[in-house]
């Protein structure tokens, strides 16, 4: 339970959003704490034994009774591990398999060297071949659509890999339930003065995720609850 350059993370907190994810959530979480011993995971109104799953682990477990949407359940959850003694960094991660502890490791080290406040995945990088077209179309016009977005010179912002220091999460109080949370964090960053900075991240996209039909129907959600934004201010 290490960093590269030894130094432990009982300073850092995981905030894994849950919604019925039961048949992959146990291996996710067991892999995440390999490297990061606190973690606290939010069953957003499961259906499906995902909270018997994240029991298993030991992880910490937060339970909405109904489903609120991914935005809600990152905001308990960041509200949850504030209150965690000596928390300093903490790191949003998808709890479908997609992203990769190695590359939540490297964020957390660039965060822990005081050169940024906040550090974002991007798909965009190294990697873009592996995203799935529609989704690649989807993210790039989503980017295009946020003015935060081209002014923080993003190329992607809706990777739910973050890592996010003390004094910004404290700071950022998220409103927007569904997807269009990450809309809303892009939107906080540029108007802020935080230090933000992208690295690239490697996504799975595992044949559980695509049998979720994941990639096409989030990227629609993205869209439209990018749209409603736009027409409610």
């Amino acid at each position: 339970m290490t960093t590269v350059d030894g130094r432990r993370n009982e300073d850092v907190w995981v905030v894994i959003p849950v919604f019925n994810e039961a048949p992959v959530l146990e291996s996710v979480v067991r892999q995440v704490l390999t490297v990061f011993p606190n973690v606290v995971c939010v069953d957003d109104g499961s259906g499906d034994g995902s909270a018997e799953a994240v029991l298993r682990t030991g992880a910490h477990l937060v339970r909405h009774p109904v489903n609120l949407g991914q935005g809600a359940a990152l905001q308990t959850g960041l509200t949850y591990a504030r209150v965690q003694p000596g928390a300093q960094y903490f790191v949003t991660y998808d709890a479908d398999g997609q992203h990769r502890i190695e590359d939540a490791a490297a964020m957390v080290d660039l965060a822990r060297s005081g050169a940024v406040d906040v550090v974002l995945g991007t798909r965009f990088a190294d990697h873009a071949e592996s995203v799935p077209l529609i989704k690649r179309l989807v993210l790039r016009l989503a980017v295009l659509l946020s003015p935060a977005g081209r002014k923080l010179r993003l190329t992607d912002a809706h990777n739910g890999l973050r890592v996010l220091t003390r004094p910004v999460a404290d700071h950022l109080q998220i409103t927007m339930n569904g997807m269009a949370h990450a809309s809303e964090i892009v939107s906080y960053l540029g108007r802020s003065k935080w230090r933000v900075r992208e690295i690239p991240v490697s996504i799975r996209y595992t044949e559980y995720s695509r049998s979720k039909g994941q990639s096409l129907l989030n990227g629609v959600n993205i869209l439209f609850d990018l749209s409603v934004r736009h027409r409610g201010g």
